[in-house]
């Protein structure tokens, strides 16, 4: 005689594809306000910008805005420094901590000290970065690198090492010691290994880091507004915030400048994409 079965319980229904996709295109849609609103005003004239309602769609649109802030003003001129700064001091971070996590992934140190290290570096990237903005003043006012690009490329390259050697050392951890070892058999160094075997496989890993890397320099404001006060040094960040004064506040050449800082970062990581979204899936959690 065969037993009846235990009757099994019907597994939940999933979501329904029309209703995960409607949640999706809201998201996106509210992610994506802001932006489309800086972008409309950066073209609306100030009668336009002002209006009530909002003229969200049917406006005439302008270009005096970004005249004014790239051609009568210096707002070029903080976007060239926020460049040379952000990319040196990403490439800085990226070389320096690339080769300490590839030190901390393959040298194994007594009583696991690589990986309590490794924990130590990622800890200085916890504390707020604003209880280090008075010492970092007066220390590059001691070296007289105040108002100067090169004080904020070694400050940005200090404060993006923890990050990249956290996340390098997880990629190259997935990287099997075996090739390595193949190739130093074939004659070749431990360096010439790393540059000709283990960076192609973890590229998508240093993709992933550097796009990071340049969107925190690329953004921050703290820092660049301590250490820097006169137009040749000033960022794009700081730039933009000088255009609120006590008597007015320039919303047009503000939202403008803010359209053609977003610009950069938006092309690299488009162009990068391929190497990002692997890059961000594979090795960087691991311990």
């Amino acid at each position: 005689m065969i037993r009846n079965a235990k009757s099994v319980p019907k597994p939940l229904s999933p979501v329904p594809s029309f209703l995960k996709y409607g949640l999706a295109l809201l998201a996106c849609v509210v992610s994506l306000i802001p932006v489309y609103w800086m972008i409309t005003i950066s073209l609306k004239s100030e009668v336009d910008q002002f209006a009530v309602p909002p003229r969200w769609l049917i406006f005439s649109p302008t270009l005096a805005h970004y005249k004014d802030a790239f051609v009568t003003r210096s707002f070029g001129q903080y976007l060239l420094t926020s460049a040379i700064v952000a990319v040196l001091s990403t490439a800085c971070a990226l070389v320096l901590g690339t080769l300490a996590a590839y030190a901390l992934a393959r040298f194994r140190l007594p009583r696991k000290l690589d990986t309590r290290l490794a924990l130590w570096i990622l800890s200085t990237r916890m504390f707020p970065p604003i209880v280090t903005a008075v010492p970092l003043f007066l220390m590059m006012r001691d070296v007289r690198l105040l108002n100067t690009k090169a004080s904020l490329i070694i400050v940005y390259t200090a404060f993006n090492l923890p990050f990249v050697v956290w996340m390098m050392r997880g990629f190259f951890m997935e990287v099997p010691r075996e090739m390595e070892e193949a190739a130093r058999v074939d004659g070749d160094s431990r360096l010439g290994a790393l540059r000709r075997v283990v960076l192609p496989l973890v590229a998508p890993g240093l993709a992933a880091t550097a796009v990071f890397c340049l969107i925190i320099s690329w953004n921050e404001f703290l820092f660049a507004l301590v250490l820097t006060q006169t137009d040749a040094a000033m960022t794009l960040p700081v730039g933009i915030a000088g255009r609120v004064t006590q008597y007015e506040i320039k919303w047009g050449v503000m939202s403008a400048a803010g359209v053609v800082a977003m610009m950069p970062i938006l092309i690299f990581a488009m162009a990068v994409q391929r190497y990002l979204v692997r890059g961000l899936s594979l090795g960087a959690v691991k311990g």
